[in-house]
């Protein structure tokens, strides 16, 4: 029998029913601005929030998928942990995740070729209440046509061990790279903006020293940088902005950004 991850936070970071939630993110989705032959990304970086926090954000960057909802097949995702310590990075040992927008199948040819790293194990308690992976996918279901799903959960690992892990999943077009990460956390909302800005340029220019103080997924990010540099992605900043400007108290807030990495282009000649 299959085994499914079942939805750990339908109902509290997002609505619980089906109807109720597609078209919630229809609503996010329709208010993004995306230019009509914007290229599609190869990566994107995305926050993990309740929607009514951080949904318009991940929005923004998950608009520029829509063109491409036929093309890709296959979803890297990867979130750091915040309930359960990993070494490394974690696979959950399930079949499927479930959303109430139904059941996403996780790609297990592609777990098994990571299980052949010595950082990557399985481990479904670290996944069994994680946000920020679930989080991602009814903006994924609403975006996308048929997919799979390789979700990692990202702990103490190395920048280096995760781009090693994005690198072997790389693929061709088919294969989207997801990164979950929030920006800083319950400072004052203009401390928050100067820091939140000083982070989007140092991970548009592509920085490897990106602290769990300015993101809570720097273990990711910056493993996305490093492979970035590697394969000449070029990186662009598409939302930022942070729970004072979305959900209205500005004394503590946390900060959310959404960024796009796009592939060189191929010479035309």
């Amino acid at each position: 029998m299959a085994s499914v991850r079942p939805a750990a936070i339908a109902g509290r970071f997002y609505p619980g029913e089906a109807d109720a939630l597609a078209r919630s993110i229809d609503t996010l989705l329709a208010a993004a601005k995306v230019e009509t032959n914007a290229a599609v990304p190869k990566a994107i970086i995305a926050p993990h929030a309740g929607l009514i926090y951080s949904g318009p954000i991940a929005a923004s960057v998950y608009a520029r998928l829509a063109s491409a909802r036929d093309r890709i097949k296959r979803v890297v995702l990867l979130g750091p942990t915040h309930r359960v310590a990993v070494y490394g990075m974690a696979l959950p040992g399930a079949d499927a995740f479930a959303t109430p927008l139904g059941t996403v199948p996780v790609d297990q040819a592609a777990a098994k070729q990571l299980m052949k790293l010595p950082y990557v194990t399985h481990n479904a308690e670290a996944h069994r209440l994680e946000h920020s992976l679930e989080v991602q996918l009814p903006f994924l279901q609403k975006v996308l046509d048929a997919f799979t799903l390789v979700p990692l959960a990202v702990g103490r690992a190395s920048a280096q061990q995760v781009a090693d892990a994005l690198d072997l999943l790389w693929g061709g077009d088919e294969t989207l790279i997801v990164i979950s990460s929030d920006m800083s956390h319950y400072l004052p909302y203009a401390d928050a903006c100067a820091v939140d800005s000083a982070t989007a340029r140092a991970i548009v220019e592509l920085s490897t020293d990106i602290n769990h103080l300015q993101a809570c997924g720097a273990t990711p990010v910056t493993g996305l940088t490093l492979l970035a540099q590697r394969r000449g992605l070029n990186p662009s900043l598409v939302d930022l902005r942070n729970s004072g400007d979305t959900a209205g108290d500005k004394s503590r807030v946390v900060g959310y950004a959404s960024f796009a990495f796009h592939e060189p282009a191929l010479p035309t000649h």
